[in-house]
C-alpha cells in the first residue's frame, strides 16, 4: 500500500504537467521490481488525437524499453480509471496489476460505466481502486472548473 502511494504521486505529478498544459490532467507509469519504467500523461489537445492517452504513451515507452509487446510483472499507475481503449491496451499488453486514483462515472471501464476485466479475455489484471482518490478526483475538478473560467475569459476576450 505505501509503495502504491508513493507511485501515485508521482503520477499525480504527470497529471499535474498535463493540466499544466490544458491537457486534461491523466498521469500513468508502469513500474516492475519497485523500478519506473515507463511514464505518460495525456496529451490529445497537444497532438491533436484520440489515441494520445496516458496509459497508451506509458505501454508504448515500456514496449520499447522492454522490447516486446507483453508487460510481464508490470503494475500501471494511473490517475483516472481506465477508458475502454486504455483497458484494451493493458489487457493486450498483459499488464499484471492495475492501481487507479479516481473513478470515471463517464468511461471508466475497470467497473465504473463496465468492468472490462471482468469479461473472459485471455489475459485479466488485478485491479486496485481508489489510490489517492481524492487527490486524484479533486486535480480533475479543479482543472476543468479552471478551464471553464480559461474558456469564459477567452471568450470575453474575443471580438464579437
Amino acid at each position: 500500500m505505501e509503495q502504491d502511494i508513493h507511485f501515485m504521486r508521482q503520477a499525480l505529478a504527470l497529471a499535474q504537467e498535463a493540466a499544466d498544459e490544458w491537457e486534461t490532467p491523466v498521469g500513468a507509469l508502469i513500474v516492475r521490481n519497485g523500478e519506473v519504467i515507463a511514464a505518460g500523461r495525456n496529451r490529445r489537445e497537444i497532438g491533436k488525437n484520440a489515441l494520445y492517452h496516458a496509459e497508451i504513451e506509458a505501454i508504448d515507452n515500456a514496449c520499447k524499453k522492454l522490447g516486446g509487446w507483453r508487460l510481464p510483472g508490470c503494475t500501471l499507475y494511473v490517475t483516472l480509471e481506465p477508458c475502454p481503449m486504455c483497458t484494451g491496451a493493458i489487457i493486450n499488453s498483459r499488464i499484471e496489476r492495475v492501481v487507479f486514483g479516481a473513478s470515471d462515472l463517464k468511461a471508466g471501464s475497470m467497473g465504473s460505466v463496465i468492468d472490462l476485466t471482468e469479461l473472459p479475455y485471455n489475459h485479466k489484471p488485478a485491479v486496485e481502486r481508489g489510490i489517492l482518490q481524492e487527490e486524484c478526483a479533486g486535480m480533475l475538478s479543479s482543472f476543468f472548473k479552471a478551464l471553464r473560467k480559461h474558456k469564459e475569459k477567452k471568450n470575453e476576450n474575443s471580438c464579437h
